[in-house]
């Protein structure tokens, strides 16, 4: 039934900043632009500009810059680590110069993290969306493993809350004697 995700969209607090910062930071094009003095969903009186950015390989980021309604804050019930968009790039390579470009740009950086089916750094954009930029680094068979116990794991968590271990090897460092 679903073809692909046609676009994810996010509030940010200035629209034209929002797009510069992507193409310097990112190298994600602004493809679009829209401006509308009401909803169309729902003919609210509502002025807004949405941005549209190029995500790679059909992939779209949207925001929406609301300039009449009350400041975009976040859910503060929910950590900051929880939300995030990650992003995939090609190679470690890439996500090493990314990791130095964007730190060259005076931005924090966590990482590079090693997550054992990849490796990511994770950062802020400049309306505080927390993104992650991965690289896949799985090696073979890892894949197929998780997927052969990943309803087990799932039903174990839904009665006891607490991390089943049927994938620990993910995190302890031995799948890199399992998969050699």
């Amino acid at each position: 039934m679903i073809k692909k995700i046609h676009h994810v969209a996010y509030r940010c607090k200035d629209a034209y900043a929002t797009a510069k910062w992507y193409e310097e930071n990112l190298d994600m094009k602004l493809v679009l632009a829209i401006a509308e003095n009401s909803v169309p969903s729902t003919g609210a009186p509502d002025p807004y500009m949405h941005i549209f950015l190029d995500a790679g390989m059909g992939n779209v980021l949207a925001f929406f810059e609301l300039p009449t309604q009350p400041e975009m804050g976040r859910d503060e019930n929910t950590p900051t680590w929880t939300q995030h968009l990650a992003l995939e790039v090609d190679s470690m390579e890439t996500l090493l110069a990314a990791k130095e470009r964007l730190e060259k740009n005076g931005i924090d950086v966590i990482g590079v993290t090693d997550h054992a089916l990849f490796k990511s750094i994770y950062f802020f954009d400049p309306n505080g969306h927390r993104l992650e930029l991965a690289v896949n680094t799985a090696l073979p068979g890892m894949n197929e493993a998780l997927d052969e116990v990943k309803w087990e794991m799932l039903e174990e968590w839904s009665q006891t809350k607490r991390a089943p271990q049927h994938a620990a090897w993910l995190h302890d460092g031995s799948y890199k004697e399992m998969f050699k």
